[in-house]
């Protein structure tokens, strides 16, 4: 069985707005969200997403309102006080994760616009 986590990342209302508008197109009314996460290039953040009835065996739950969005464990280190948005204007459509940290010297701390390939139209 899957455990609700407990961590300090904040979903905009872009974000949530875009989550729920997806939910909308499942076939089951309680599925979650499935959102994973993996470092890619100089700050950059490549995110997958996808609908699913129940949690992976690998997976946390992490509850937003009455949302439930599917974390594997290292979407849960790199979301862990992180904030979600999502960017939907005439040029660029994709999560944009704001991460803590980052120094100087290296990359900026990430704020960076994922594309997503394929929206869903319902």
């Amino acid at each position: 069985m899957n455990e609700t986590e407990q961590i300090t990342m904040e979903l905009t209302p872009a974000a949530e707005k875009f989550i729920r508008r997806m939910k909308r197109c499942a076939s089951d009314v309680n599925s979650g969200f499935r959102l994973k996460v993996r470092p890619s290039g100089c700050s950059g953040i490549a995110v997958e997403f996808d609908l699913a009835a129940n949690p992976e065996v690998n997976e946390v739950v992490w509850k937003h309102s009455e949302l439930r969005i599917f974390l594997d464990s290292a979407s849960c280190l790199l979301l862990n006080g992180a904030i979600v948005d999502f960017i939907d204007s005439r040029s660029l459509t994709g999560f944009a994760i704001t991460t803590p940290g980052g120094t100087a010297q290296a990359c900026a701390p990430a704020s960076t616009l994922v594309p997503v390939d394929a929206l869903v139209k319902c």
